[in-house]
């Protein structure tokens, strides 16, 4: 990571205490918890919105025609 920047962020006292719990019991801190966190959710738009524009590409007369091939 080459460049960071903070962020305040506010949790409902029960996730935070939660993340604290998950993360003392990760061995992480909770800053790197959170980073974690955030980047898990960040790749899991990232891939539903890859595999939307996938489809939205698809061509399934073209599949299906390749689907048929015997071989």
């Amino acid at each position: 990571m080459s460049e960071t920047s903070t962020y305040p962020l506010r949790l409902p006292r029960s996730l935070k205490e939660a993340a604290e719990r998950l993360s003392k019991e990760d061995g992480t801190s909770m800053n790197q918890f959170g980073a974690v966190a955030v980047a898990e959710k960040v790749s899991a738009l990232a891939t539903a919105r890859f595999f939307a524009d996938r489809k939205a590409r698809a061509n399934f007369a073209a599949f299906d025609k390749i689907m048929r091939r015997r071989g």
